[in-house]
């Protein structure tokens, strides 16, 4: 990329001294001609397809190309989903893009603003001395007649004054066209934004399923623990257990009870991030206890190329690069001469009595044509900073494009392992709680001490809790799968940046 700017730099500093023989001629002709580099979005390597993809990831069919609402709405989860309307309305970090977005929607009319003429009307009353008579009324006079030669008046002025400069080498052209893309990145900021929250969101609930589910499984441990503790105290009054193993079932009961109490502050704290996120106080938000049921949806693939139209921070990376290449077009305008043109007409006179009448109307009219002749080097410092910030921008945009391949395929690789995870710990599931059933019944019939039931218990709720948080993670994967494909947005989403 070092290699690419300083090629850029030398050719555009070439380029420069190739026009001046054509300002003045250009200038007086009034011909329009914008300067700087046409804009080409920057090429990036996309790759053919999805190297997880390969791994049984169902391709996209035409009906999937559908408008299915929301992207939420595939998991079926209705409380959800009324959480998920709020986040564009009370979200404060989507709000503060949204307001950025508006800021630079202004800036856009700020921008046009420059196609038209400024017009200003000014009124003054002032008194002066040494004034001396003039006539004519086709000129603007220096000063207003007076009384005396050399005496002291007073010098009344009204006048509309008009000025227009004419965008030859199209500097208000590429203002506006940088003003416009920066729009429309701000546009894509706010998409990806409310994207990213309602995905936070989306992974923030489905946890918080996983460990109500959690909280199931460690209130029946604790109901069990209970049970085998009265049945191993009942043994030990009958005189077949030891006191160690009265002593080991009552811990087993302690234990799970402050495991129990443990996952309820990682509740806490996910139901708090959720309040933030949905733009409440998390003192007066709760939400009722249900263990997680839902499985992911079938999720279409899509080509690779498809990440850049699909993916709101790829699109205003690459919004960021068109405005800044335009900003070099700006800098470059600067090396010629500006042509204006201004009028102004009023009246002066030095009597009040007199002041709106046709002898003291005064008018005047033409071009003006200004150029900076020597300024020590800083225009041209400021154009090799626009072409730095512009190749910043395309490298900015190349890293967003790669990040967003990654962030599928992290996903994809995620969902597939966690898939055939689930299958082996659901196996080891079954198998664990047929071998702490066996292990209880013969301890019940003394034919296994307390050690082996423990042994099972363990390994059992081990298990079970493993499998709790991989649906939980396959969940997450899940919505981070939906969220690294886009979403429902695209970029035709972004409309042109008028206002």
């Amino acid at each position: 990329m070092s290699g690419d700017f300083s090629s850029w730099r030398s050719r555009g500093r070439v380029a420069l001294r190739g026009r001046w023989g054509l300002v003045l001629l250009a200038s007086w002709l009034g011909v329009g001609c914008p300067v700087g580099p046409t804009y080409r979005r920057p090429n990036v390597v996309v790759p053919a397809h999805f190297k997880e993809a390969s791994n049984g990831w169902m391709p996209a069919r035409p009906n999937d190309e559908r408008e299915r609402g929301p992207w939420w709405e595939v998991f079926q989860e209705p409380e959800l989903n009324a959480l998920e309307a709020r986040v564009a309305s009370a979200n404060q970090t989507v709000a503060g893009f949204e307001a950025a977005y508006w800021q630079a929607r202004a800036l856009v009319a700020q921008a046009r603003a420059a196609w038209f003429p400024e017009v200003g009307a000014s009124a003054s009353a002032t008194r002066a001395r040494g004034a001396s008579r003039t006539g004519g009324t086709n000129s603007t006079p220096t000063t207003a007649p007076t009384t005396g030669s050399s005496g002291t008046g007073n010098i009344y002025r009204l006048s509309v004054d008009a000025s227009w400069e004419l965008d030859l080498w199209g500097r208000v052209r590429r203002q506006l066209a940088s003003a416009k893309a920066s729009a429309q990145g701000a546009a894509a900021n706010l998409a990806n934004a409310k994207l990213s929250a309602q995905a936070m969101l989306a992974q923030s609930y489905f946890q918080l399923r996983a460990l109500d589910a959690s909280q199931r499984l460690l209130d029946d441990t604790v109901a069990a623990n209970e049970r085998l503790l009265t049945l191993t105290q009942n043994r030990y009054t009958q005189g077949l257990v030891s006191r160690a193993d009265v002593l080991q079932a009552q811990t087993q009961v302690q234990l799970s009870r402050a495991a129990a109490v443990e996952n309820e502050i990682a509740r806490a704290q996910l139901e708090h991030a959720i309040a933030v996120l949905v733009g409440e106080p998390a003192s007066g938000f709760a939400l009722p206890r249900t263990p997680l049921r839902a499985v992911p949806p079938p999720i279409p693939a899509r080509l690779p190329s498809s990440l850049l139209e699909r993916r709101p921070d790829v699109a205003a990376a690459e919004r960021k690069a068109a405005a800044a290449n335009e900003q070099i077009g700006v800098a470059i305008a600067a090396f010629f001469p500006d042509l204006s043109l201004s009028a102004s007409t009023g009246f002066t006179s030095a009597a009040l009595s007199k002041w709106l009448s046709a002898p003291a109307w005064v008018w005047s009219l033409g071009p003006q044509l200004v150029a900076t002749l020597f300024d020590g080097g800083q225009r041209l410092a400021q154009t090799d900073a626009a072409r730095a910030v512009y190749a910043q921008s395309v490298a900015e945009y190349r890293q967003t494009v790669l990040s967003a391949f990654q962030d599928v395929e992290d996903a994809l690789v995620s969902l597939r392992v966690l898939e055939q995870e689930l299958v082996f710990q659901q196996s080891a599931v079954e198998s664990a709680k047929q071998a702490l059933e066996i292990s209880t019944h013969q301890y019940k019939a003394g034919t296994a001490t307390y050690l082996e039931v423990l042994v099972a218990q363990t390994t059992a709720f081990a298990a079970e809790q493993k499998w709790v948080n991989l649906s939980g993670q396959r969940m997450v994967s899940a919505v981070g799968l939906i969220k690294a494909l886009g979403g429902g947005w695209d970029a035709k989403d972004l409309e042109p940046a008028e206002k």
